[in-house]
């Protein structure tokens, strides 16, 4: 980071540190008007991280901070509980899929729908089956999640949940019962059970346009 924007780390950490004391502006928004939100989180040094929440519809950063570990449901929760107690009460978060931030959200907030970033989900579960897969069941794998970030329509989200039915079906119990514990077959296995994991979570932006489908403002729904 400090190469690419030229400056020393404690340079850039002054900027940082800089701007998360400021009180974030919502903008036209209150804590009660914001009902879709977008929860995301960087390291910097890890297991610290920077967390942002932010409205869906217009991006404005509802609160932000240093220092939380995403892995920390106690500190997760003393980011979230005060907005909570300021009246904010969600209908929607989409999440990277940390399990700790999806625990504390659905603590705070029983009813709130959870939508899972395609993006994460793709890009991670790529990521596991690599560029060039060798087996059958990874190189379909891969063509899955290649997948993902394209679905727009009801019907093209039931073509793709046949798609993943029909792999688990063909390739699922080889799988998770297959004894190789090399790191290649090893993350295929985790590639499967994120997927499996993360479907009920995918598709919800389909039933509400005001959902997004990825933490990164930036994706086109269109």
């Amino acid at each position: 980071m400090a190469q690419q924007s030229g400056h020393s780390r404690d340079k850039l950490y002054r900027i940082i540190n800089y701007w998360l004391v400021l009180s974030p502006a919502l903008k036209n928004n209150s804590l009660e008007e914001c009902q879709h939100l977008i929860f995301d989180g960087t390291f910097l040094h890890r297991p610290t991280s920077i967390v942002a929440l932010m409205v869906a519809e217009n991006n404005a950063i509802i609160s932000g901070t240093y220092g939380i570990s995403e892995n920390s449901e106690r500190q997760l929760l003393s980011f979230f509980k005060p907005l909570k107690e300021r009246s904010l009460s969600p209908v929607s978060c989409t999440v990277d899929g940390n399990p700790q931030a999806i625990r504390v959200l659905k603590q705070l907030w029983t009813n709130i729908t959870i939508q899972r970033c395609l993006v994460h989900v793709q890009r991670q579960g790529l990521m596991w089956c690599r560029r060039y897969p060798q087996g059958p069941y990874a190189k379909r794998l891969r063509e899955i999640f290649q997948q993902v970030t394209n679905i727009r329509t009801k019907e093209e989200c039931d073509r793709f949940l046949g798609v993943v039915s029909n792999w688990e079906k063909k390739y699922g119990s080889y799988i998770a019962t297959h004894p190789d514990r090399g790191k290649v077959f090893s993350d295929i296995k985790r590639a499967r059970s994120m997927l499996l994991k993360a479907l009920p979570d995918m598709f919800h932006y389909l039933d509400n346009l005001n959902i997004p489908m990825s933490t990164n403002g930036l994706v086109d729904r269109s």
